[in-house]
């Protein structure tokens, strides 16, 4: 009974050791935290989606509290509201950026990208772009096995069994970058998010000649330029065989996606222009008809000389 008593006192002992030692050793190397990161973070939306370029909320909101310039920080899910509320409460000034939405840029529907082949492996576009260019002849599209879909968060985007494309809904869409960063093939773009929902842009990322682009997908861009051409804005450059639309410079004219021989140029929730119609060549003018009076008078014909016989002197010579 005695053993057990002692060793019941010597645990006790040793536990009240141990938490005054613990107890000296939290206050020495203790770190002081600014209370105002919890209030930010509970400011922030709570996504953790990553959008911001931080892990989670929670590095935000301890960027966003230590550092003096938070102009190039921005929460693409709380939007421009959000990031004014937090830089009103930390007394600092944030940068106002445009709303983004996210673009698929492959128009390449199984209509106009007929496959070549086809793929039994993992139905992943990261597994599939590391093994091979696709089960179409174009190695720039769009794979269509909807990683972009599994990483988001907002039920944002959804792939289409008609064309074998994703599709994002603007409603839903917070512009994180998750479905950007998932695609390996690039073609998902954060583009300026116009009033309605409108949109213009070149709807493929290849970079192969016309000839080759045009065996492989009916919708891709040649690289003709004509678009560039009519374009008054320079919103429009051809690079690599590719056209791309600044969405800074371009102004919805519309004027592109009817000089679009392919219609690689897609326009979202507006109508296109009208086409003018072509007014053949004008036919060369008929030479104007001259008066009657004006015609010069026909030269007479000069008077011939007397004749004369030669006669007179065969008779002589007779004679």
């Amino acid at each position: 009974m005695e053993v057990l008593l002692y060793t019941i006192l010597t645990l006790c002992v040793l536990g009240v050791l141990s938490a005054v030692i613990l107890y000296f050793v939290a206050q020495k190397f203790r770190v002081e935290e600014d209370p105002r990161i919890d209030q930010v973070e509970k400011m922030l939306p709570g996504a953790n989606c990553g959008g911001c370029g931080f892990a989670g909320c929670r590095g935000m909101a301890d960027a966003l509290v230590k550092n003096d310039d938070i102009s190039a920080l921005f929460c693409p899910v709380g939007g421009g509201d959000c990031m004014k509320s937090i830089a009103a409460y930390l007394g600092k000034a944030a940068a106002e950026k445009e709303p983004q939405t996210a673009t698929v840029r492959c128009g390449g529907t199984c209509e106009k990208r007929p496959r070549t082949n086809e793929y039994n492996g993992a139905r992943s576009c990261a597994v599939a772009s590391s093994l091979y260019v696709g089960e179409t002849g174009c190695s720039f599209g769009c794979l269509g096995f909807g990683d972009c879909v599994t990483v988001c968060a907002f039920d944002a985007i959804h792939i289409n069994p008609a064309t074998g494309l994703p599709e994002v809904d603007p409603e839903k869409c917070t512009a994180c970058g998750a479905c950007v960063k998932a695609c390996p093939k690039g073609i998902i773009e954060l583009r300026k998010k116009w009033p309605k929902d409108r949109a213009v842009y070149v709807s493929c990322v290849s970079r192969d000649k016309g000839a080759v682009v045009m065996k492989a997908c009916k919708a891709g861009c040649i690289g003709c330029g004509k678009c560039e051409k009519v374009c008054a804005f320079g919103a429009i450059t051809v690079e690599n065989n590719l056209a791309y639309i600044d969405p800074q410079k371009c102004k919805l004219c519309r004027k592109c996606v009817n000089e679009c021989p392919t219609g690689a140029i897609k326009l979202v929730n507006m109508e296109p222009l009208p086409k003018e119609p072509k007014t053949p060549a004008p036919k060369p003018a008929a030479p104007a008809a001259k008066p009657a009076g004006s015609e010069a008078p026909a030269t007479a014909p000069a008077p011939e000389g007397p004749k004369v016989s030669s006669a007179a002197p065969e008779a002589a010579k007779a004679e």
